[in-house]
């Protein structure tokens, strides 16, 4: 896949991943939209570099890699209560497909791992596997 449709994957992912942080009330449901939050920012850094929009800097892109690792092993803690709020995306098929989840959870773990940051070029070439994970889980638990 092309770095450009990467990025429109990406771009996609990170808009919907935004509307997560509007309004809820619920403390687990705050909790596991400022995790989606951190996860967009990452993705954002990582792709703003990768297509030049921001200057390559191999320990902001390493932090960023280290957010999405960190966080994709928080995802299953995040969601085990089943919280609800109106604000929330969450599809209740994430808690009758647990381990499924759990899964896509764990998959964004191992493409976050396996990122090279060391040029804009292979962190670019990075992202689809990444952006793949996302899509995924959004398309099976997020609501729109």
């Amino acid at each position: 896949m092309k770095i450009a449709a990467k990025l429109m994957v990406l771009g996609a992912i990170l808009a919907g991943g935004i509307a997560f942080a509007e309004g809820a009330k619920d403390p687990d449901v705050k909790a596991r939209q400022e995790l989606m939050e951190a996860n967009g920012g990452a993705m954002k850094t990582l792709g703003d570099m990768a297509s030049g929009k921001e200057a390559f800097d191999a320990a902001k892109a390493e932090a960023a890699k280290k957010q999405l690792v960190d966080d994709a092993a928080g995802i299953a803690a995040a969601w085990k209560n089943n919280a609800t709020d109106p604000a929330s995306h969450s599809k209740p098929e994430i808690w009758t497909a647990w381990d499924d989840f759990v899964a896509k959870a764990g998959d964004l773990g191992k493409a976050a791992a396996a990122l090279d940051t060391t040029s804009k070029d292979t962190i670019g070439a990075g992202l689809g596997a990444i952006g793949g994970t996302c899509k995924a889980c959004h398309t099976a638990y997020k609501a729109s």
